[in-house]
């Protein structure tokens, strides 16, 4: 019989060989990777803008606002996984959700693509500019 603190005995030994595993691969990757620094090499980069000059200067907001577009249509399509899982009986007892589940959900995917449509319209996920 297993006490209540063995039956996570497994879970331990995979997140320990997990942190010593990392660990050791960025060691060797410390140790045996190539060191050729250079002045282009260190100096700061973020999303396609030069970090040097005025910090008063206007800078393009489409990689943010492209970013932003992205998490909002994958937290959308996070919410499909449960309804599709609830959709149909699953013969244990739990009757689905039917045709009001059905619509509910028609409704929140038309108005998902319908915002898609205008985004896509309005010329957001155009890169070519």
């Amino acid at each position: 019989m297993l006490t209540p603190l063995q039956i996570y005995f497994p879970i331990g030994v995979v997140l320990l060989v997990a942190v010593v595993l990392a660990f050791t691969m960025l060691g060797l990757a410390n140790v045996l990777g190539p060191r050729r620094p250079s002045l282009v090499k260190q100096t700061p980069f973020e999303c396609g803008s030069e970090p040097i000059g005025s910090a008063r200067e206007r800078f393009g907001v489409k990689f943010y606002v492209v970013a932003l577009l992205f998490i909002v249509f994958d937290i959308e399509a996070i919410f499909l996984y449960p309804w599709a899982v609830l959709l149909l009986p699953d013969g244990q007892g739990y009757p689905g959700l039917g045709w009001p589940g059905f619509i509910s959900m028609g409704i929140f995917v038309f108005t998902l693509v319908a915002g898609l449509v205008y985004v896509w319209k309005k010329g957001v996920l155009d890169w070519a500019d």
